[in-house]
């Protein structure tokens, strides 16, 4: 979903990586992987889903182990994008060394530093230089007052946006994530002009959902997530950068239904709704789910759906990850639409949507059931 102008190379480019991730088997292979290489932050976030902590857990993975995951993670046929978060990625001294090591081994790296002193001008250049492709900081409002309050971080607003503005100006690409809740639904217009000031290529827009200290009070009702989903799109067809929702596949639903109704009487799929991304890190023009083309890798190696959907299928110590994203009964029931409980089972757009799995799951306790942000679940 960008506006910008392809040269006939770079659009040859894009429609050849477009056709390849069509056919991507999640089955097979997560498209995007999150390691929480360490929950050490010197934030406290009120929405984190971490629950972070001051210091470094002992039980982290050692540089050995790390290594070793990296490398079963590169066997995975389709090289995926390698999500170094955190807590705060930087507060681990061996961050640049794992990620020379696995942008050798063919994985796209990115990079969620949390906005302290760590992330200079020198470590970001590092950073480039050790593989990390984008740079992903989160912007939670467009005043610092509202956003340092919902980090409990005087000043983390400022310092945030000089972290993106370095970065940028390094040459990497920038994106930008916020989280939407009951703090900022009503002024998020309000943070466009500070996407485009970053330069970023994405804004990924997070959608709430109640794990480790998020609660549920802090959501935003179904109809207000429908309503923001339709600003998203109506933003897209003029925004100079990539609109991607997190934590909400019905934004899928929503773009579908808009593309339709502005073809009436062509097809529409998927892909023709929007959805193909010119981002840099080719990504899929199917949906991505928890647990279906997303992994998740604890800071002591714990294998999960999600970092929004903490059920561990697995220990990186003792099970091999690949195995464990392929078969364990976890995975394979989140890749599996007929498992799905209650309006998401039996919805006409489960396969491209789905419903968000970590949140019926911090809401209902179990995570086949209907996701209660969704205005079809809701009925209203």
């Amino acid at each position: 979903m960008t506006l910008e102008t392809l040269s006939p190379r770079a659009a040859a480019e894009r429609s050849a990586n477009n056709q390849r991730m069509v056919h991507a088997d999640f089955d097979k292979a997560p498209f995007t992987i999150a390691w929480e290489v360490t929950r050490a932050c010197a934030y406290a976030c009120v929405h984190c889903r971490a629950d972070a902590l001051h210091q470094r857990d002992p039980r982290e993975l050692s540089t050995e182990e790390a290594k070793h995951l990296i490398e079963r993670l590169a066997s995975f046929e389709n090289h995926p994008i390698l999500i170094f978060t955190g807590g705060d990625p930087m507060m681990r001294p061996d961050l640049f060394e794992l990620i020379q090591y696995a942008a050798e081994r063919g994985l796209r790296c990115s990079l969620t530093p949390t906005a302290t002193a760590l992330p200079t001008r020198e470590r970001l250049e590092k950073a480039r230089e050790a593989g990390i492709l984008r740079v992903a900081l989160s912007l939670d409002a467009p005043r610092p007052e509202i956003h340092d309050d919902f980090r409990k971080v005087q000043g983390s607003w400022q310092r945030t946006m000089d972290t993106l503005h370095r970065a940028h100006d390094i040459g990497l690409s920038v994106q930008v994530n916020t989280t939407v809740a009951k703090h900022n639904v009503d002024i998020l217009h309000e943070m466009v002009p500070f996407i485009q000031e970053v330069g970023a290529v994405q804004w990924s827009v997070f959608f709430l959902v109640p794990t480790g200290r998020a609660m549920a009070e802090q959501m935003i009702s179904a109809e207000q997530h429908e309503k923001v989903f339709n600003w998203l799109y109506d933003l897209s067809q003029n925004a100079f950068f990539d609109i991607k929702s997190t934590a909400a596949p019905m934004y899928r639903r929503v773009a579908i239904e808009r593309k339709r109704a502005e073809n009436t009487g062509k097809p529409v799929t998927f892909q023709s709704a929007g959805f193909q991304y010119a981002d840099g890190l080719h990504r899929p023009t199917k949906g991505v789910n928890d647990g279906n083309g997303f992994l998740f890798i604890s800071h002591i190696g714990e294998i999960q759906p999600s970092g929004f959907l903490p059920i561990t299928a697995g220990m990186v110590r003792e099970h091999d990850v690949v195995d464990v994203y392929r078969n364990s009964q976890i995975f394979k029931d989140l890749r599996n639409p007929d498992k799905y409980k209650g309006v998401c089972g039996t919805c006409e757009y489960r396969d491209v949507c789905g419903g968000q799995r970590g949140r019926a799951y911090g809401i209902a306790g179990d995570y086949l059931e209907s996701d209660p942000a969704c205005v079809l679940v809701s009925g209203k």
